[in-house]
């Protein structure tokens, strides 16, 4: 479990993650979504120890990532952030090894060879295996990255908007991959989403956030309420229930 205690942030002076408690619960999907500016990835960040905190503590199955040393923590918790562009130039396999770095620390062994030959296999990456990043495509780029941080083989996998940049083909089928890999490894998703649609029909927790607070938070069915959204987003919202997914519906505001 992922423990968040009264965690604040500011930036130059204004309060972007105000006081957050949270306990995220192990295994599924938690997707955690709100308006820009929310404070959403901001927290992430802390999480994930990208960013220091200005108030608070974080505790991941009990570790406290403030002084818990980067190896172990890196052996519990995977991040992978929005900006994950890459300098140099590396094929899929180069990037899906840095995965296992906490482990190998630069030195493979056949058991971090296996991870990585898992993560391409899981990614259905293989064919890829040797091309450069920038031969690939946005999605297919997204994939290796994905599988950098499955092989890295962690508890907790966390993810700020990997939907990004992808077509609607390619967000569901990242969606479907997330869905599958929490199943079959039983791992701990979270992710910071923009698109609540997605997050009602694939996550199995939903954290709702609206000016650096956390505004409610539950199962799907809990949060995809035309009252609950409405005040989180400002917006008028209506909820369609199709094939039992309930489905946010925006309009313009007259």
């Amino acid at each position: 479990m992922i423990a968040i205690d009264n965690v604040s942030k500011y930036y130059g002076g204004a309060l972007v993650v105000d006081g957050v408690s949270l306990s995220l619960p192990a295994g599924g999907i938690t997707a955690i979504i709100g308006p820009n500016g929310a404070g959403k990835s901001t927290l992430l960040s802390m999480v994930s120890r990208l960013l220091p905190m200005d108030a608070g503590r974080v505790h991941v199955d009990g570790l406290d990532i403030a002084t818990t040393p980067n190896g172990v923590l890196a052996k519990r918790l995977a991040i992978l952030r929005q900006e994950n562009h890459i300098a140099a130039r590396l094929t899929v396999r180069d990037l899906v090894s840095f995965g296992r770095y906490p482990h190998s620390k630069g030195r493979p062994t056949l058991e971090d060879k296996r991870h990585i030959d898992e993560a391409i296999s899981y990614l259905n990456l293989g064919t890829l295996e040797h091309r450069f990043l920038d031969q690939l495509s946005g999605g297919q780029r997204q994939r290796a990255h994905v599988a950098m941080v499955l092989a890295q083989d962690t508890d907790y996998v966390l993810l700020d908007e990997p939907l990004a940049s992808l077509d609607m083909k390619h967000a569901v089928e990242m969606m479907r991959l997330l869905e599958r890999a929490a199943r079959d490894f039983g791992k701990t998703i979270v992710l910071v989403l923009h698109d609540i649609n997605f997050a009602s029909c694939y996550a199995t927790h939903i954290v709702a956030m609206r000016a650096g607070k956390v505004c409610k938070q539950g199962d799907p069915a809990e949060i995809m309420q035309t009252s609950v959204l409405s005040e989180i987003y400002d917006l008028p919202i209506v909820i369609h229930e199709i094939d039992s997914r309930r489905i946010a519906v925006f309009y313009r505001v007259p």
